[in-house]
């Protein structure tokens, strides 16, 4: 199947979510995950109106930008290396895993412009995720005022790959709850308005909970 043909299947099944929750499908920004397809792939996602691409590994992503010349909205979704931070951040529109003070301290570093983040949150509490503990988010993102290049414009988590709907809802209402908490302290460098949660498994309960953003790979792409 096309990209075109996903999308369509896609797009339905997002309006069915957000009919079921009170939202509107224009609420929900798709990013197509192009972190394991060819360029040829991530242009075919830009042709059928995907603008949003994720990649997570530096020469990845470096490759595809130069390939598609800035047509597109890219947004880094894997764990970063600060020693990476360089070589990107002149390039990327959005960082999906910022989760320690050394990162932000080198995103500050390198960035000549406030560069917008989502705050990585390990809501499951599993050793193998990356992200800071839910009890954590809050002190962690007052300390990210100490950074005038970070704009901390929502959250992020992953959740495991499971079929237990009730643990999945749970995951995503409290990475909300956070994000609601945060909202509520208007902080000039975290108005924390979006949340970046649901991935071609779960994307239809992450919507019901409020997702603004959810990745999509193979569901849309391919693998």
């Amino acid at each position: 199947m096309t990209v075109a043909d996903h999308l369509q299947s896609l797009q339905q099944s997002i309006r069915q979510a957000c009919e079921k929750s009170g939202r509107a499908p224009s609420d929900i920004t798709i990013i197509a995950v192009t972190k394991y397809v060819t360029i040829d792939r991530a242009k075919e996602a830009l042709a059928a109106g995907v603008n949003h691409l994720g990649e997570n590994r530096k020469e990845e992503f470096l490759e595809k930008y130069q390939a598609i010349e800035g047509e597109a909205f890219w947004h880094f979704i894997g764990s970063l290396q600060s020693r990476k931070v360089k070589d990107i951040i002149s390039y990327v529109d959005m960082i999906h895993s910022l989760d320690r003070r050394s990162l932000a301290k080198e995103i500050n570093k390198r960035a000549d412009q406030h560069v917008a983040c989502f705050v990585q949150v390990n809501v499951s509490g599993e050793a193998s995720k990356h992200g800071v503990a839910p009890d954590e988010v809050v002190d962690f993102v007052h300390s990210l005022e100490d950074f005038p290049n970070i704009k901390v414009v929502g959250l992020m988590t992953m959740a495991p790959h499971i079929e237990d709907e009730d643990k999945l809802r749970g995951i995503f209402r409290n990475l909300k709850a956070l994000q609601i908490e945060i909202q509520s302290m208007h902080l000039n460098h975290a108005p924390c308005d979006y949340l970046s949660m649901g991935m071609s498994n779960d994307f239809q309960i992450a919507i019901e909970e409020g997702a603004t953003h959810i990745r999509i790979g193979s569901s849309l792409v391919g693998d």
